[in-house]
């Protein structure tokens, strides 16, 4: 594992960031070269400044008030990094105590400046994330994104984050905060290794082929518990549980075999349900207001469900910025416009 460690004090620090904080641990992922191959300019987009945050005076400043919160941070879907993460500030009683912490796949010091420029007060950590880890591991899926090697360092968070990190809030990036982000961090776990919405009115042998269901063996993997679907894009995780859980190992081992016997098509969500489904926290539906991106062959316009909403999260094809800039947006893509920090935005309100 490689990672640059960032602090506050200066954007002139920029060129310099990558050697400041250089760290491994016996369960990180393992070291390796850094080579800065920064994007060229033109394919990233340019994001205005977003105002800064601060505590409100009720916010501690310890570190056991800091909230953590991993994503993974990538090109093709900088811009809905940049809007989730503009929305968790925005609706944070206490936005300083948010430290995120974001996974890469390559050294890249455009997407770097290009977060540091966007919000120069975060407190952010950027790990270097060893896709040859998962390389061998994944199986085609349904859709090409879902099979991209940083869809899967969800997994590897425990060997990833620092050991003082106990706790930690994965979001992707295709999402907007309209609450605290402080009121999903402090749900009762209940000794669960995670929390996440369950959606028990789902049909759960969709997320499965024919030859799972139909095998003697593997149809009695549920044996014992209610399993319900819920969603990877939102989760609390209890890092240490899962590190001593071996959970890591438990995800791999049917990624394994997968690759042997074909048992399902949707990237890495099944062997989360398989390791996992009916065995989690619980967290009430307003946390995941997902497949607002549609389906995941055509991304066809979706309508709200009903209930009051804390997360929208466009799971699915369909994604808000790209349906905004054809103008061909469905109509809850204006409620994830607002959060947009994209420079030439033509949807954005003007100021």
């Amino acid at each position: 594992m490689a990672l640059w460690r960032f602090s506050t004090l200066t954007a002139s620090l920029l060129g310099l960031l990558s050697f400041l904080f250089l760290r491994n641990s016996a369960t990180a992922i393992r070291v390796s070269t850094v080579i800065h191959n920064p994007s060229p300019t033109n394919l990233l987009p340019s994001f205005r400044e977003a105002p800064a945050f601060r505590n409100g005076d009720s916010c501690g400043s310890k570190e056991a008030d800091q909230i953590h919160i991993a994503m993974t941070l990538d090109a093709n879907y900088l811009r809905g990094t940049m809007a989730a993460v503009l929305s968790m500030l925005q609706h944070s009683t206490c936005p300083e105590n948010l430290s995120f912490h974001f996974l890469c796949a390559h050294s890249d010091t455009e997407l770097v400046s290009s977060i540091r420029s966007t919000f120069p007060y975060l407190n952010f950590t950027i790990y270097l994330f060893d896709s040859s880890r998962v390389r061998g591991k994944i199986s085609k899926s349904i859709r090409q994104a879902l099979d991209q090697p940083l869809n899967y360092a969800r997994i590897y968070l425990a060997d990833i984050l620092p050991a003082d990190v106990k706790r930690v809030i994965y979001l992707d990036s295709d999402l907007v905060v309209v609450d605290d982000i402080e009121k999903l961090w402090g749900v009762d776990m209940e000794d669960k290794v995670l929390a996440a919405p369950e959606y028990c009115h789902a049909n759960f042998t969709y997320y499965f082929n024919e030859a799972f269901w139909s095998d003697s063996v593997l149809n009695k993997t549920f044996q014992g518990r209610n399993p319900c679907y819920f969603n990877t894009g939102v989760m609390v995780v209890d890092v240490e549980k899962w590190r001593n859980g071996g959970y890591t190992k438990k995800v791999e081992e049917w990624m394994a075999f997968q690759k042997q016997k074909r048992i399902y098509h949707l990237g890495s969500l099944p062997p989360f349900l398989l390791v996992l489904a009916g065995n989690i926290k619980a967290v009430n539906h307003r946390w995941n207001q997902h497949g607002l991106g549609g389906d995941n062959f055509e991304g066809k316009c979706r309508s709200l469900h009903p209930g009051p909403i804390s997360l929208l999260h466009w799971s699915g094809k369909g994604k808000p910025w790209l349906r905004l800039d054809s103008r061909k947006p469905c109509v809850v893509d204006h409620l994830w416009a607002p959060y947009d920090l994209y420079r030439s935005s033509r949807h954005f309100l003007e100021e």
